[in-house]
């Protein structure tokens, strides 16, 4: 008899451990503050560096520095929303030349790994789609602040600063010779401004 109420205590713990979601194990949620967060990049033309932003962004964000194994971010662009500050530019950089928002409508980067690097730096791991080519990168970042934000009652407000340099021809953004021939440059500089909320 004992012996069958040891096997009906161990199953039920194995239901209720197995019941348990990767949403569970995750770090603390935060949610992505639209209006004050940017994600701007800079390219050259010819000598100049050429500016620009994408407009619309998303994403889910599990993040406590105590916790970095449970941590994960997943962001996502649409690519549509690519703004220069000129519009036939810009419908050229969506069209089949550049990125074919058409085709690939969005930029999605997936972290594998966070580890931290020295004080209030970190460094994300994870794989960046743009159109059909998907690679690892690492991507460093700082945490800028944290505090309650004082605009919104019971509410921790997290700051997080992005920076990193891609070269857009890895993944097929851009036809012809023109990275070459200087007219436009491979290199991108990107970065992301982000700001997060979480319920205390």
């Amino acid at each position: 008899m004992k012996i069958l109420k040891n096997s009906i205590v161990f199953s039920l713990l194995l239901l209720v451990s197995s019941s348990l979601t990767a949403q569970d194990m995750m770090a603390k949620s935060w949610e992505l503050d639209q209006n004050h967060t940017s994600v701007n990049f800079g390219v050259k033309h010819f000598f100049n560096t050429v500016n620009g932003i994408f407009q619309k962004k998303e994403g889910t964000f599990h993040f406590d520095p105590k916790d970095l194994p449970n941590s994960k971010f997943t962001f996502k662009i649409p690519v549509a929303s690519i703004d220069t500050n000129i519009e036939k530019r810009d419908k050229h950089l969506t069209s089949s030349d550049f990125f074919d928002a058409e085709s690939f409508p969005y930029i999605t980067f997936t972290s594998t790994k966070i580890n931290h690097l020295s004080g209030n730096d970190y460094q994300v791991v994870g794989d960046l789609t743009i159109k059909d080519v998907t690679k690892s990168v690492s991507i460093p970042f700082k945490i800028t602040g944290e505090m309650e934000n004082p605009m919104m009652k019971g509410t921790t407000i997290l700051g997080l600063a992005f920076e990193t340099k891609l070269k857009r021809t890895d993944f097929g953004v851009g036809k012809g010779n023109w990275a070459m021939t200087m007219v436009v440059g491979d290199e991108v500089n990107v970065e992301i401004n982000m700001e997060l909320n979480r319920k205390i």
